[in-house]
C-alpha cells in the first residue's frame, strides 16, 4: 500500500505542473483575439449592370440605400478604431491608414450629399466566432473628410460596438504586422 502512496506523491505534482503550465483557451480569450470585418461602400445610382445593389440600414427605422457592390474601404485600411463619447451616447471612430485616408478624401470630395454605408461582420457576445453581420450606419457626407477619420453612430449596442472596435484593432494589428514582415 505504501508503494501506491509514494507513486501518487510523485505523479500528482507532475500532472499539476503540466496542467497549470498548459493553460486554457477560454471563450473570452478567443473573443478578445477575434477579427472584425469592415466594408465601407459608396452610395450610387441604380444602373442596369450588376455593379450596384441595395442595402437596408438601421433596424428600428430602416432606410434603403443603393450602393456600389465594391467597397471603397475595408478592415485592411484601418489604422486604429475606438469608441468615443458623443452627446447622448457613443460612436465608433475609425482612423484609416494613408491609402485609406486618400480614398476616403477622394470619395467624400466628389460625392457631397451622398452617403457612405458601413457594413461589419463581428463577434456578438457571448459568441466566440464571428456570428453577426449588419449594416451599421449610413452617414451623409457634408464635407470632404481630409484627415482619414470616420466617426459614426452604429446600429449596435454598446457591448457590440466594443467588440467591433476590439476586432478592428486586432485586424489592424494583424495587417500592419504582415506589411512590415516582408
Amino acid at each position: 500500500m505504501k508503494i501506491w502512496a509514494n507513486r501518487f506523491n510523485i505523479y500528482f505534482p507532475l500532472v499539476l505542473a503540466v496542467v497549470l503550465s498548459a493553460g486554457c483557451k477560454s471563450p473570452e480569450g478567443k473573443r478578445d483575439s477575434a477579427l472584425t470585418s469592415l466594408r465601407v461602400h459608396g452610395e450610387t445610382k441604380k444602373d442596369a449592370s450588376d455593379r450596384s445593389t441595395s442595402a437596408t440600414v438601421f433596424r428600428a427605422n430602416p432606410i434603403k440605400v443603393q450602393i456600389d457592390r465594391n467597397p471603397l474601404l475595408t478592415e485592411y485600411h484601418v489604422k486604429e478604431a475606438k469608441m468615443v463619447e458623443v452627446m447622448g451616447g457613443f460612436a465608433i471612430q475609425i482612423q484609416f491608414d494613408r491609402k485609406g485616408s486618400w480614398l476616403l478624401e477622394e470619395y467624400t470630395t466628389a460625392n457631397r450629399g451622398r452617403r457612405v454605408v458601413i457594413f461589419s461582420q463581428f463577434v456578438a457576445p457571448p459568441a466566440v466566432e464571428p456570428n453577426e453581420e449588419r449594416w451599421l450606419a449610413a452617414p451623409k457626407i457634408g464635407q470632404p473628410i481630409k484627415d482619414g477619420l470616420l466617426i459614426f453612430t452604429p446600429d449596435a449596442s454598446e457591448e457590440e460596438a466594443r467588440q467591433i472596435v476590439k476586432g478592428l484593432n486586432n485586424a489592424a494589428k494583424k495587417y500592419q504586422d504582415s506589411e512590415t514582415s516582408w
